[in-house]
């Protein structure tokens, strides 16, 4: 499998997917815990904002904190899922998350809730989002053969952003009626539910082979960098998501700040653009497969990268508190749609590409990197506000992002390349151009 100029369209039976039981249990489980998620993506920000006064600063730590546990735990958490039964550690973090998201409510109602909890609470999320998202793609391929490993991504993703397409709209509404504190609670009841859909999953939650050669942790982990890094397909799509996540999110983390406070919008108006982008999200899940059959991976992958640059960078301008804002939303929402495609292809391409002993250590270095960036990004993005204001944070992280197409797009050029000099050389007389190895 490569970043080839063609792709395999070979699958399973359309359909097939939703006939197992257990499939549908694990779809709906994620689904349940990413639409109350997607409340709490906009009641966190602006509990920190309305009712702690939070400055862009410490608006930016706060997201710093969402996801400092994939840059402080990602490489061991990895190493540590391969030796556990996958779908216990992912109800473990469905568990913990509930807990964690039940104490604002508490302490709100107790008149004790301030930044400092916020950020515990943040931090603990991320902890166990680290071991849960390790846990889950790595237990996918236990559920689901090779051959349909695109599909069931396509559909996971695809009830993702559906659900998110309603999340951030019914969050604003249940902000401005219940408040945010009560509307994190709604999210605590949906990881409740997915932990009892996901111990309803039959198939067994075999143990991994114990190793004969017992590395130890540090022997472990090194052995997952260097598999990951080592492989020219997989550096190359590390390297365009973690470009792609730094600078995204130094823009992510001040659109809020930007929304709610410069801009004084109500929290139903916030949401909505959270809800474009699911929207976005979802109709480009639906067109991913179509996409990267006709154009190729790396070539699919690499169009996506760009054209999702160029929208959300052109969407900016956009963002007032008039008639514009219809079309900054818009054209956000369609970015998420042209990114669909990378996101999609290359977690699949990245299943396939890793062998199962490896699929958590590989999974795990991956998030160390990608998610790792993501809180830098955020204290960028509220260190730019802090001093020039979040809408040039912004334009900060939008320009930046247009620089994630380049490692896949030299992946893409050097395999065709690659591929048409094989060809030339007797490697494989087909009249097609052959699929090489990258790694």
């Amino acid at each position: 499998m490569t970043l080839s100029s063609s792709t395999d369209t070979n699958s399973a039976r359309p359909g097939a997917l939703l006939r197992d039981r257990d499939f549908r249990r694990l779809w709906a489980a994620d689904t349940v815990s990413q639409a109350g998620t997607a409340v709490t993506v906009l009641a966190l920000p602006l509990i920190a904002i309305g009712a702690l006064d939070a400055t862009p600063f410490q608006a930016g730590l706060l997201m710093t904190f969402e996801y400092l546990g994939f840059l402080l735990l990602g490489l061991p958490a990895g190493a540590w899922v391969d030796r556990a039964r996958r779908r216990r550690v992912m109800v473990a973090g469905d568990l913990g998350r509930a807990a964690l998201l039940a104490s604002v409510p508490v302490a709100s109602a107790l008149d004790v809730l301030s930044l400092p909890q916020l950020y515990a609470v943040a931090f603990g999320m991320s902890v166990c989002t680290v071991f849960f998202d390790v846990a889950a793609q790595s237990h996918l391929p236990q559920l689901v053969d090779g051959p349909r490993l695109m599909e069931a991504n396509v559909k996971l993703e695809a009830g993702r952003t559906l659900t998110q397409a309603a999340g951030p709209g019914a969050g604003g509404a249940l902000v401005g009626v219940l408040t945010a504190p009560l509307a994190v609670a709604v999210d605590a009841i949906s990881y409740l539910a997915s932990a009892l859909l996901l111990t309803r999953v039959r198939r067994p939650d075999t143990a991994p082979p114990a190793s004969t050669t017992k590395p130890g942790l540090r022997g472990e982990i090194t052995e997952g960098l260097r598999f990951l890094f080592a492989h020219r397909t997989l550096r190359a799509l590390t390297l365009t998501s973690a470009i792609s996540n730094l600078c995204g999110t130094i823009g992510a983390s001040m659109l809020l700040v930007l929304l709610a406070g410069d801009l004084g919008l109500s929290p139903f108006l916030c949401g909505l653009v959270f809800t474009a982008e699911a929207i976005g999200g979802f109709l480009g899940s639906l067109l991913t497969t179509r996409i990267a059959a006709r154009l190729g991976q790396g070539p699919a992958m690499c169009l996506s990268v760009l054209t999702s640059g160029v929208l959300w960078l052109l969407a900016l301008p956009f963002y007032r508190s008039d008639w514009r804002f219809a079309l900054a939303v818009a054209l956000q929402g369609l970015g998420w749609t042209a990114f669909m495609t990378f996101k999609i292809t290359s977690v699949a391409l990245r299943q396939q590409l890793c062998p199962p002993p490896l699929l958590g250590r590989m999974t795990a270095t991956f998030r160390f990197v990608v998610w790792g960036s993501m809180p830098i990004g955020a204290l960028l993005g509220g260190t730019l506000a802090q001093h020039f204001g979040a809408r040039t944070a912004l334009w900060v992280g939008a320009l930046g992002e247009l620089l994630a197409v380049v490692p896949v797009f030299l992946a893409t050029v050097r395999n065709v390349r690659m591929s048409v000099s094989d060809q030339g050389h007797g490697a494989r007389r087909t009249g097609a151009v052959r699929r090489t190895p990258c790694g």
